[in-house]
């Protein structure tokens, strides 16, 4: 029984390792780098911090190979797929691949980052996964005469301000898991459905008040929710969370509780910014 239950924890984090190779490898299928690279100085914000944190785990994992700590090297990568990316960045990220303009910049930003994800990580992959490591590089090179076992590690590209948005987006992902907590509480009481049908009001103070506001509109993205709003809180007051009900309809494309559903009479059933990613030059966006 012991070695079945280790058995079955070792296939269990392989799939999740192997859904996150494919959730990229299939966010890549219309990207070529050749036509489609962003310069990094416009990818949005949280694009730029994933590819930060990604050059700290390449580093960290780099050394671990050169001491064979390989039961390390396992689970932080296992960690990175199951945490980093799917509880955090990849569930942004969503929003963006399939709702937004398909050629417009905030999907092309975020396209530009998986493929540097996924060129670190079947790399970091490849000596302890390595027919999985060769088949995703087939698939991501489209070159059956070469390998991934001729490459060293990714060359990732050089920002200047990595140290600051590792600290800054640290702290944002302290604040998120404080309110997907409210918001759990909230939905196991039946109140709301999927995150989307929330609207969250957020009081806080100093430090965190200016982070928080600093994103504006995008900070209902990074909360996945439809409506996300800042307020000071009062002297000696912590920070507090309110979740309600979002009043508004439903767009029936991106999901999202929105004022503007219907207001292009073409379009009844659409908010206005798929209606602006479909028909028109796209959302903006800065952070997420």
């Amino acid at each position: 029984m012991r070695r079945f239950e280790i058995l079955k924890r070792v296939v269990e984090s392989y799939r999740r390792i192997r859904n996150t190779l494919r959730f990229l490898l299939a966010n890549l299928a219309d990207f070529d780098p050749a036509h489609d690279a962003v310069a990094i100085e416009e990818w949005l914000e949280i694009d730029r911090y994933i590819l930060a944190f990604i050059r700290s785990l390449q580093n960290d994992v780099t050394q671990a190979y050169e001491r064979n700590e390989f039961h390390l090297i396992v689970h932080r990568l296992h960690n990175f797929c199951s945490e980093d990316l799917g509880g955090f960045y990849l569930d942004i990220l969503k929003d963006r691949l399939y709702p937004s303009a398909a050629q417009g910049l905030p999907r092309r930003s975020a396209q530009n980052a998986l493929y540097q994800l996924a060129h670190s990580l079947v790399r970091l992959f490849a000596p302890v996964i390595s027919f999985t490591a060769e088949e995703v590089w087939q698939h991501l090179e489209g070159n059956s005469d070469d390998s991934i076992f001729v490459h060293t590690w990714h060359a990732l590209p050089a920002q200047d301000d990595e140290d600051t948005l590792i600290r800054r987006w640290s702290r944002l992902r302290e604040l998120r898991s404080d309110v997907q907590g409210k918001l759990e509480e909230v939905r196991a009481a039946g109140e709301i459905g999927s995150s989307l049908a929330a609207r969250v009001e957020i009081r806080a103070a100093g430090d965190d008040l200016d982070l928080l506001d600093s994103l504006g509109d995008d900070l209902r993205l990074i909360l996945v929710t439809s409506e996300a709003c800042v307020a000071r809180a009062g002297a000696g007051e912590n920070m507090t969370i309110h979740v309600t009900p979002s009043a508004s309809p439903k767009c029936e494309r991106c999901w999202h509780y929105r004022e503007d559903v219907g207001e292009d009479h073409g379009h009844p059933t659409l908010c206005g910014r798929c209606v602006a990613n479909l028909f028109g030059a796209g959302e903006a966006r800065r952070y997420a």
